[in-house]
């Protein structure tokens, strides 16, 4: 992968705002170097390309160098980042594919508990495949995709999934519990072909 690099960013001639844009961009840089490889991994997974994914990462650092100014300190800088990166990805897409990711109003709302989301669906992901999950992850719809992928890789609270796709918390809930029952039924039939290999012949 490419390094991000900052230095396109333009610095005024004063010598005090440059001093300030050098100390900003090195903060900028402190939070956001540790960031690059997740970044990088949830955007290869929404464009699933290698390619494409780097030019998407290295946009979505240049813009949040250049709104750096607007994070509010204390907050959650990764969820800032994947935020940027999800508004970078969405408006990089054609008018049909937006539309095919947007909040549909009548979406079911589940009202799932914390110990309801260690379910049957999870157990059974955790102890699969891990190509065959990738796999099935890679067929999910993007909205299912991008919710699993920041709360089952990413870790992200439900809160900060839903303060990032700009959604209902029991949205959130509700995807990620339609999206681990998908994965579930995609990988049944890969666990009973590999059952069936791996059986002894009579």
């Amino acid at each position: 992968m490419r390094r991000i690099g900052f230095d396109r960013v333009k610095v005024t001639p004063s010598r005090t705002a440059k001093l300030r844009e050098r100390q900003a961009v090195s903060e900028f840089e402190e939070l956001a170097m540790p960031l690059v490889s997740s970044v990088y991994n949830l955007a290869r997974w929404l464009v699933r390309n290698e390619i494409e994914a780097e030019d998407l990462v290295q946009e979505t650092f240049l813009k949040a160098l250049r709104n750096f100014g607007s994070f509010q300190s204390g907050t959650d800088f990764r969820a800032w980042m994947f935020r940027i990166l999800r508004n970078t990805f969405l408006s990089s897409r054609s008018t049909l594919e937006r539309r095919m990711t947007v909040e549909l109003k009548n979406e079911e709302e589940l009202p799932l508990s914390r110990a309801q989301c260690i379910s049957p669906e999870s157990l059974f992901i955790e102890r699969s495949n891990i190509a065959a999950i990738r796999s099935a992850i890679e067929r999910l719809p993007l909205r299912s995709r991008e919710v699993i992928l920041l709360c089952d890789v990413e870790d992200l609270a439900y809160k900060e999934i839903a303060e990032i796709l700009e959604i209902p918390i029991g949205t959130v809930m509700s995807r990620l519990a339609r999206a681990r029952k998908a994965i579930r039924e995609a990988l049944q039939p890969a666990e009973m072909d590999h059952y069936r290999q791996s059986a002894p012949l009579n």
